[in-house]
């Protein structure tokens, strides 16, 4: 449904998600004969492809954040209201906030994805993912915690478990997440510890596929599973993780099934629609696919609704090559800046193809001196690799701040090897490290009633 244009009133765009899609839709409309508002319910944009780097100490969350209301000061047809959409509705072109009712004549909806444990959502307890700061911190929080508890530990067996790191899902992120950790141990943590060897760590990439980095040319997957090996990462694929609980993660390989102890598991396997995606199926009789993401017209438009447009990691684009397209900030960004485009089209009575994403190529780091990097017509590995991801990564960060931020801390990290951002907070740093051997923590500092595991 779309109201007829009012030529004494202005369009009002609302944007629900301050991510990579919302923000550069906002971007764009910043000179445009609209008023826009944008909604979240954080006051912050967050550099995602750089979250495991928070959550290994490298970097700080306020390195790769940015305040929205900073970003968007100069756009003077926009403003930023913190909050959570909760419903909207279509027919009367309305998005609720609360009881709030904000009023819209394009709608623009880019709430991202979260953690997908493929129905075994028990497992988030044990294993946390990483999409927002809070999953960074506790990250972070559990693999610092598990080197302080081998220090204090004295059974062998369970000084083993708390320096095995196992970490699910092949993808850019768990690699990542695997060649930073095992730097953490054979170098950063070495000379830290008094009564353990930090490189006696187990450091255990699993994935279901058979070959880890699975969009990447398989050249470059290879040199990625021998630059982990080299790190001293245990790579393990066509592993599928049956269970998690306990400590103890089972795994099945072909007819094979093993127990791993572990303290530390950390989750890179998947992603699922954000709740946004049941709401706008509720309302408009959106299709959806199995991971909740809405699918979309060829011009990312909800089919009936040509005024609502979804975009970023809660669409289900599939116009292109069949396949949806994946769920990484540079589809999210050209997504964004294709709405805004048409809809300054649509005022002025034109229109615009469909969508199509320009693939410019995927990266991954491995370690210091060491990446991949698959441009479609070039692809490059090692110390040329890791370079261009630097410098691709500090060009896409938001805030002229984070940028010289940013290079001023790799600087330092790669000349000293050191991590500045190793701090352990959260409620129960202290506490569930005492009890750990009780297999037992609690829920908070305040209320300290012990609860099973």
């Amino acid at each position: 449904m779309v109201n007829s244009l009012d030529n004494n009133r202005i369009h009002q765009v609302v944007i629900v998600g301050g991510g990579f899609g919302g923000l550069y839709a906002a971007k764009t409309l910043a000179k445009t004969a609209v008023n826009v508002t944008l909604i979240d319910k954080r006051n912050f944009h967050l550099f995602q492809p750089l979250l495991y780097q928070v959550a290994t100490g490298a970097l700080s969350p306020a390195d790769i954040s940015s305040p929205l209301r900073s970003v968007l000061s100069k756009s003077k047809n926009t403003k930023v209201l913190l909050g959570e959409v909760n419903n909207i509705d279509p027919q009367a072109q309305k998005v609720i906030v609360g009881d709030e009712a904000i009023p819209y004549d394009t709608l623009i909806v880019a709430t991202g994805a979260k953690h997908s444990y493929f129905g075994k959502d028990n497992w988030e307890e044990f294993a946390p993912g990483l999409k927002t700061v809070e999953d960074a911190i506790e990250m972070r929080r559990r693999i610092f915690m598990a080197f302080e508890a081998a220090e204090k530990e004295t059974d062998p067996e369970k000084r083993r478990a708390w320096l095995t790191f196992v970490i699910v899902g092949g993808g850019p992120t768990g690699v990542e997440l695997a060649g930073a950790i095992a730097e953490l141990a054979n170098q950063t943590l070495k000379e830290d510890f008094r009564n353990i060897d930090t490189s006696e760590a187990q450091i255990l990439l699993l994935e279901g596929l058979d070959r880890i980095l699975p969009p990447f040319a398989p050249e470059l997957s290879q040199e990625a599973e021998a630059s982990l090996t080299r790190l001293g990462v245990v790579v393990q694929t066509k592993t599928l993780v049956t269970n998690i609980e306990n400590d103890i993660v089972t795994l099945k390989q072909g007819d094979e099934v093993k127990e791993i102890a572990s303290k530390t598991v950390l989750w890179a396997a998947g992603v699922k629609a954000s709740a946004m995606g049941k709401v706008l199926t509720e309302r408009t009789a959106a299709e959806c696919d199995r991971a909740g993401r809405v699918i979309v017209e060829p011009d990312l438009s909800i089919k009936g609704y040509p005024n609502i447009f979804v975009i970023g990691d809660l669409a289900n684009f599939s116009h292109q090559n069949g396949k949806p397209l994946p769920g990484v900030a540079p589809v999210a960004k050209q997504e964004g800046e294709y709405v805004a485009e048409l809809i300054q089209k649509r005022l002025v009575g034109q229109t615009l193809p469909a969508f199509a994403y320009v693939d410019r190529g995927s990266l991954a780091m491995i370690g210091q001196n060491s990446a991949v990097v698959d441009l479609g017509f070039l692809k490059l590995k090692g110390f040329f690799a890791w370079a261009f991801w630097l410098l691709i990564h500090i060009y896409f960060l938001i805030e002229f701040d984070n940028k010289l931020v940013v290079m001023i801390q790799w600087a330092w990290n790669y000349f000293t090897r050191n991590r500045g951002a190793r701090l352990i907070t959260g409620q129960e740093s202290v506490t569930q490290l005492e009890i750990s051997d009780r297999n037992t923590y609690y829920t908070s500092e305040t209320n300290k009633q012990p609860v099973n595991v």
